[in-house]
C-alpha cells in the first residue's frame, strides 16, 4: 500500500483527482469503479472543473458504481444513481450508456447482480477503483461478518451503517436496510485501488485496514493483499497511523 497523507480535505481531493486525471490521461478508455457518499464529492468536483477546463477528457471513460440502495427509486434524492447524476454523470455529460450502477428497483436481485457482474467483464473489468471506507470498515456495502460475499449481491446494512447514513434522510427509520453491492472480489479484481478518508471518525478504520490484520471483522483491511493500493487521508483520517 502507498499512503499519503494530506492537509485537509481539500488538498486530499485535490491529489485524488490529479491521480485520476492521470490514469485517464494514460488510457482515454480507462474504465472507472466509482463510490458515493460525503468523501468522493470533493473528488468529483475537483475532475468536473478539470474537465471544464480542457484539462481531463472523459467521453470515451466508462463508470461503474459500487452500489445502491434497495429498494430505492431512481428519482429519490437519496438515491446513488441521483448523487451519481448531479455530481457526476450530468456535470461532465458522460454517455448515459457508460455510466452503470445497480438497480434498486429490479424485482429479479440475482439477474441483476449477475447481469452487472457480466457488464463489469464485457468492459474489459475495472482499471481504477475508487473507495470510501465505513467506520466500521466496510468497503462498497460489504459489512462485518464471519464471511464475505465476492460478486456483486444483496447485502444487509449494519447498524453502525444505518445510523451514519442516516444524515441523509429524515430520520433513521428511512434509510433502507439493504444495498445491492459489488462483493470484495470483484473489488479485488481491479487493476488499481484508491481508497479515501476523511476526518477523525474514520481514523479507526483507516489504522486498522493499514496497520492490523487481514480480517473480515475490517473488509478494508483485506486491500493489503491487492498488489496496487494507495490510500490518501486527511490529517484528522491518519492519527491512528503514526
Amino acid at each position: 500500500m502507498r499512503i499519503a497523507v494530506l492537509r485537509d480535505y481539500q488538498s486530499l481531493s485535490e491529489r485524488a483527482a490529479a491521480l485520476v486525471s492521470a490514469r485517464i490521461g494514460k488510457k482515454p478508455t480507462a474504465v472507472l469503479g466509482l463510490a458515493t457518499g460525503s468523501t468522493p464529492l470533493g473528488l468529483y468536483r475537483e475532475l468536473v472543473k478539470a474537465a471544464q477546463r480542457g484539462l481531463v477528457d472523459f467521453s470515451g471513460v466508462t463508470t461503474f458504481n459500487l452500489d445502491e440502495y434497495y429498494p430505492i427509486e431512481r428519482e429519490s434524492l437519496q438515491s446513488y444513481y441521483y448523487y451519481m447524476q448531479q455530481h457526476f454523470w450530468g456535470p461532465l455529460g458522460i454517455c448515459p450508456g457508460r455510466a452503470h450502477i445497480p438497480d434498486g428497483r429490479a424485482g429479479d436481485i440475482a439477474g441483476v447482480c449477475s447481469d452487472y457482474e457480466q457488464k463489469i467483464m464485457d468492459a474489459g473489468g475495472i482499471d481504477l477503483q475508487i473507495l470510501g471506507i465505513g467506520v466500521n470498515g466496510h468497503i462498497g456495502f460489504n459489512e462485518p461478518g464471519a464471511a464475505l460475499s465476492a460478486k456483486t449481491h444483496l447485502a444487509s446494512l449494519s447498524a453502525e451503517t444505518i445510523a451514519a447514513n442516516s444524515r441523509f434522510f429524515e430520520d433513521r427509520d428511512a434509510v433502507p436496510r439493504r444495498a445491492i453491492s459489488m462483493g470484495l472480489g470483484t473489488i479485488m479484481k481491479a487493476r488499481e485501488i484508491l481508497l479515501l478518508a476523511s476526518g477523525s471518525e474514520k481514523a479507526r478504520a483507516i489504522g486498522e485496514t493499514v496497520r492490523g490484520k487481514l480480517t473480515t471483522k475490517v473488509p478494508a483491511s483485506l486491500l493489503q493483499a491487492h498488489p496496487r493500493v494507495t490510500v490518501m487521508v486527511d490529517r484528522a483520517a491518519a492519527c491512528c497511523l503514526r
